[in-house]
């Protein structure tokens, strides 16, 4: 009996010197694995680049991996309970590691060299998640043991669950239940009720299986199971339990949740940072918060689709996306999932026609809802044939559509829905802060998961009559007036830098004889334009429009420069179009204010060249080049400037317009829109708004640019394959709309912002018909704004080169009469 004893003994005591042998063997082996007391402390959640407008509205999101994470002091109370009953009853009393649990996993490693089932404790879990694979070895299973227990010396029960809570993959890209809570039912963790709390919780164990959209009766049995085990651990009472236990799935696939769609800003942002940042961009957590005031990027969003339904409905009906007879019969859940396939656009849904009569016609949302549309809601569809043709009026819904057809519809304010398509022309809007070039909008196209083309920075368009107040500003520089004549008669150019003898017309082969330049700006009248530059010289306007932020070397080096014949994007117009709305000081157009890291530590704050109205200039002494608080850049003037954020030193905008100049050909713009080829604008009921239509000869190309002394904004339309837009559109019927839709929120509750006047401009009375000074007693005579050394000289007899003109000026018979959109 001894001698059995003893043998025993020996044999317990070489066993268990085995065992720590062997254990010794596999923590030398897995020893390298094992992180540092630092590396636990820490340890960076992988967190995608948000974005953000200036008013801290979410924009966008990038990263493979969905993750917001929280503290411990955020983790509702209940969710910890069914994380606990669901994952590690006893989290909170073991070391670790749960010895039964892993003895059961051991026997099933050693005997099958796989892992079967259970085991793991919550502090596994997060080993694993962290610094492990999830190969199922052996080896990786004490590693992960080791790491355990090394966590549950350095790190709390609260620092451990944390990362639990915020690193566990929960399914549909969703890292952490914060992630999840916004992923699965579009709110924050602490907005969820108990069953909903408690179906997140049963999602760490498979979160394929037990996923709540793709598996709905799984995931139900799972989250029963978790709450049962919350009451039987007194962790709810009973009622609760009840009334969660009979809660509907409420789950649904809400992805990312933007507030504000503006995805071509996300997308320059993104592709801006990449440059800086690698891929480390989209797991580092950075914050961006950009120029973009959410307001106004939705008007903006509105007002492009808006304006391309009005201008594609003008145009007729193309017909229905499909015709799908075998709908009709079909059961109820086929048709939804015949519409779930087909996306919503913008304000598009599509819908199947159910049944058409006499003048209406039936449809089914994807919701399954019914909708009768009435015969208003049909009637403007005329068949399209090109772009400047339709077919006849229909006269019965079965004109227009079939039953089986699935179509478009958009909301309509007075017919609830409307028969619509989806417009195949495209448009761009970009809305400066003209006092720093600050983007507070931006709408590269009409739907950028249709196509990503950013045509306010990718697309170089011909700008037509925009960009004659460029080349107007350039004479005023040189010595015109707005007084100035020039004759607009037939001209023909043999231009050396031209192939062919040219001959330039104005819209409708109408001319005005001799015109003032005032006149001709707001009539856009071509052959004036032509001639003006061809009196100034090309070469030196190009130099003078460098001033705008223009490459003489990307323009045109002929006389078609004068009609807008240049290749520029949207951006660099409204760049040109900030300096006159400014006051003449060139800005640069940004979109990145600032960049925050994962813990809310500045790591760029733009510092924009800003108009100095009210700065306090900052003097360049040795002590200010010593302090690194005053930043210089390229030798520009600093000022320190009031902003929202308090105090900040920034450069000033150099002034390349003078004031004068500037004065005057704003003034002559905003006639542009009280009698010229932007009167539509004048439904905004605002003295202080000025701007420009063009639309290329071929009418490939329609604009509108405008702005008063806060805001410039350009809107761009056409399609991209530089298809001509129709007969009778103009950048006064297609793109002008759509500024004025946009401008009439962007200006709502603004006081007038007018560009200042310079106080050394002088107001004369002249003779409207020759631009001279008026004679006393006359009249006729209109008063114009000029310069000081360009007043015309008094005179004392009648002028004999007067001439009785049709001349349409603010003051005669004709200023009311509507004119067309020249160009």
């Amino acid at each position: 009996m001894l001698k059995t004893i003893k043998i025993l003994f020996i044999l317990g005591l070489l066993g268990a010197l085995s065992a720590v042998a062997i254990t010794y063997g596999i923590y030398q082996s897995v020893k390298d694995k094992i992180p540092t007391v630092e590396e636990l402390r820490e340890i960076e959640l992988q967190v995608p680049l948000r974005i953000y407008t200036s008013d801290k509205q979410l924009i966008g999101e990038f990263g493979e991996k969905r993750r917001t994470p929280i503290s411990y002091d955020e983790i509702p109370p209940l969710l910890e309970s069914a994380i606990l009953s669901a994952e590690d009853t006893n989290f909170y009393h073991h070391p670790g590691v749960d010895i039964f649990g892993l003895g059961r996993a051991v026997v099933q490693l050693i005997t099958t060299g796989e892992k079967q089932g259970g085991g793991s404790t919550i502090t596994m879990q997060v080993a694993r998640n962290y610094f492990l694979s999830f190969e199922q070895t052996f080896t990786r299973k004490f590693t992960e043991i080791f790491i355990s227990l090394k966590m549950e010396r350095e790190l709390s029960k609260q620092e451990i669950l944390e990362l639990y809570i915020n690193k566990i993959y929960l399914g549909k890209r969703a890292y952490g239940f914060q992630a999840a809570a916004q992923v699965y039912y579009g709110k924050s963790l602490d907005q969820l009720n108990l069953a909903q709390l408690a179906m997140i919780a049963g999602l760490p164990k498979a979160p394929s299986r037990y996923n709540p959209i793709a598996n709905p009766s799984r995931a139900l049995i799972r989250r029963n199971w978790i709450l049962q085990r919350m009451l039987t651990l007194g962790m709810i009472d009973k009622d609760s339990y009840q009334e969660a236990v009979e809660a509907p799935i409420t789950a649904l696939n809400y992805g990312v949740s933007s507030d504000v769609e503006a995805n071509y800003v996300a997308e320059m942002v993104r592709s801006e940072l990449y440059e800086t940042f690698g891929d480390e961009l989209y797991e580092a957590g950075l914050s961006v918060y950009t120029t973009i005031d959410s307001r106004k990027q939705s008007a903006a969003n509105k007002a492009i689709e808006n304006g391309l339904a009005e201008y594609d409905e003008r145009h007729g009906y193309r017909g229905p996306v499909a015709t799908k007879t075998e709908l009709i019969d079909a059961t109820q859940e086929e048709q939804i999932n015949a519409l779930v396939s087909i996306p919503s656009i913008g304000q598009w849904v599509p819908t199947l026609v159910l049944k058409v009569e006499n003048q209406t016609a039936t449809v089914r949302f994807s919701s399954g809802e019914k909708h009768t549309l009435p015969w208003e809601a049909l009637n403007w569809a005329r068949p399209y044939l090109d772009h400047s043709y339709r077919g006849k009026k229909p006269e019965t819904a079965g004109d227009i559509l079939t039953e089986g057809d699935i179509v478009y519809l958009k909301p309509d304010q007075e017919l609830t829905w409307k028969l619509s398509q989806i417009p195949s022309v495209q448009s761009a809007l970009i809305s400066l802060n003209s006092s720093n070039g600050a983007i507070q909008a931006l709408v590269g196209g009409l739907n950028f998961f249709q196509n990503k083309f950013n045509r306010v920075t990718q697309s170089k368009r011909q700008p037509g009559s925009s960009f004659k107040p460029f080349i107007y500003t350039s004479a005023l520089s040189r010595g015109y007036s707005a007084a100035s004549i020039i004759n607009d008669a037939p001209v023909v150019f043999n231009d050396p830098n031209l192939a062919t003898a040219w001959r330039p017309t104005n819209d409708g082969g109408k001319f005005y004889g001799p015109t003032r330049l005032r006149q001709a700006l707001y009539r856009s009248q071509n052959i004036v334009s032509v001639r003006l530059l061809d009196e100034m010289g090309v070469r030196p306007t190009l130099e003078f429009l460098k001033r705008f932020g223009f490459d003489p070397d990307e323009l045109p080096n002929n006389l078609s420069l004068s009609l807008g014949s240049a290749n520029v994007s949207p951006m660099q117009i409204a760049k040109g179009y900030a300096v006159l709305s400014n006051g003449g000081h060139q800005v640069e157009p940004y979109l990145i204010d600032r960049v925050e890291g994962r813990e809310g530590e500045e790591l760029y704050q733009a510092t924009p060249t800003t108009v100095c109205t009210d700065c306090t200039l900052v003097e360049a002494s040795i002590d200010d080049l010593l302090d690194d608080s005053v930043v210089y850049e390229d030798n520009r003037q600093m000022g320190i400037f009031k902003t929202p954020a308090g105090l900040k030193t920034l450069p000033i905008a150099i002034r390349v317009i003078d004031p004068e100049v500037n004065f005057i050909i704003y003034d002559m713009m905003r006639d542009v829109i009280k009698y010229g080829t932007g009167r539509r604008a004048r439904v905004l009921k605002r003295d202080d708004i000025a701007g420009k239509t063009g639309t290329t000869n071929d009418g490939r190309d329609a604009w509108f640019s405008g702005f008063n002394g806060d805001i410039v904004t350009t809107v761009w339309s056409g399609f991209d394959n530089s298809s001509e837009l129709g007969r009778g559109e103009w950048g006064g019927s297609v793109s002008l709309p759509t500024w004025i839709d946009y401008m009439r929120e962007a200006l709502a509750n603004t006081k007038s912002s007018y560009i200042k006047k310079p106080s050394s401009l002088i107001t004369v009375r002249i003779d409207p018909d020759t631009g001279e000074r008026a004679l006393p007693g006359q009249k006729n005579a209109i008063f114009e704004i000029f310069r000081k050394e360009n007043i015309p000289a008094i005179r004392s007899a009648p002028s004999s080169t007067s001439n009785d003109s049709n001349t349409e000026t603010p003051s005669n018979k004709h200023q009311d009469t509507v004119l067309e959109d020249l160009f």
